[in-house]
């Protein structure tokens, strides 16, 4: 048996700016349905929403995404809480991180660039104790990322 398992994100009418944006930064196919492709009467507030989409990288960066219904960004903070460092500590009430791994700072550094667009930086990419480089950053859809260089020592 084999089992895999895959980031679902949820917005606030955001989800299809979200799949472009990390399209750009990853690349990969992105796959949506709106809720009038299953049904909804096309005219309906909200039909034109994603309510299953998916990006899949030729790296292997697989996310899915979908549009909350009835919420929109501009009724609500739009994001789950905060995250900060503080004196080599990390600080939050988010109920999960996204990490990115990559083999080499090269690699890693390529996916900082685009998803640091409009993101806030919580720790910036560069060398630490535990990784050649590690960095936070919470991009501009509200999702926190930890991107870091996989450790030699890490299996």
């Amino acid at each position: 048996m084999t089992i895999t398992t895959t980031t679902h994100l949820n917005f606030r009418g955001t989800a299809r700016q979200a799949l472009e944006f990390y399209q750009d930064v990853f690349g990969g196919q992105i796959t949506a349905a709106t809720y009038g492709d299953v049904g909804m009467p096309a005219d309906a507030p909200g039909a034109d929403r994603i309510v299953f989409g998916r990006l899949d990288s030729e790296s292997g960066l697989r996310l899915m995404a979908y549009d909350i219904p009835g919420e929109d960004a501009a009724d609500s903070a739009g994001t789950a809480g905060e995250t900060r460092r503080e004196n080599g500590l990390t600080f939050t009430d988010r109920t999960f991180f996204q990490s990115l791994q990559g083999e080499t700072l090269d690699e890693v550094a390529a996916y900082w660039e685009g998803l640091s667009a409009g993101a806030e930086i919580v720790e910036p990419l560069a060398a630490s104790p535990w990784s050649p480089g590690f960095g936070m950053l919470t991009d501009r859809f509200g999702v926190t990322w930890v991107v870091d260089v996989r450790s030699p020592d890490a299996g």
